[in-house]
């Protein structure tokens, strides 16, 4: 079973923020212990609380130590190779989330033209087609060509098999062979073969 996902932002609550953080600073620090535990991997967490003076280091400072000092002497580039800000983290997600709009946009439109369409067709527009503006007319306009389109294809092919299925079967082929009518013919010898 899955959890629902957390939407990032600032809990305002005070009292709420505090739990949140321990609990979450406690599986912080198991993951970090199965991650040094299963994949035999150097692993420090280093995390400074809100109004607090000290981190919370984990698993300890004099492990800590060893390990910042070598992630320290590695070259800036691969420190920072995947970190990113807050900003950016935001400004990614939002960039999603514009593309997510973006792909929908299309059948949204599609649904609301379909929409727009049956409530005209029922009679439930207030005023008609005529309170619409140009593009939803232009929308509904296509719309009703596209199926009426359909329909006329889906005509076409159901009168094209309609009329397969009422063609009378071929005759079927009659069992003489020109030059072979008769069983006699069969015993026939060529003169110009000897016998």
């Amino acid at each position: 079973m899955s959890r629902q996902k957390m939407a990032l932002e600032r809990i305002p609550d005070d009292v709420a923020r505090h739990a949140a953080f321990r609990n979450l600073l406690n599986i912080l620090t198991e993951k970090a212990g199965e991650l040094a535990t299963l994949c035999n991997a150097k692993v420090c967490g280093l995390v400074y609380a809100e109004g607090e003076a000290q981190p919370v280091v984990w698993p300890s400072v004099a492990e800590a130590v060893p390990i910042l000092q070598r992630f320290k002497a590695t070259p800036e580039i691969k420190q920072y190779n995947k970190s990113v800000t807050q900003e950016d983290f935001l400004r990614q997600r939002m960039d999603k989330l514009k593309l997510q709009i973006q792909k929908s946009a299309p059948e949204n439109n599609r649904r609301d033209t379909a929409l727009l369409l049956h409530k005209a067709m029922r009679g439930q527009l207030q005023g008609g087609l005529e309170g619409l503006g140009i593009e939803k007319l232009t929308s509904v306009g296509w719309m009703v060509h596209m199926r009426l389109k359909g329909l006329r294809e889906l005509i076409v092919k159901r009168e094209e098999q309609a009329a397969l299925q009422l063609q009378p079967l071929p005759a079927p082929a009659s069992a003489s062979i020109s030059g072979l009518s008769s069983p006699n013919t069969s015993m026939q010898l060529d003169p110009l073969v000897p016998t």
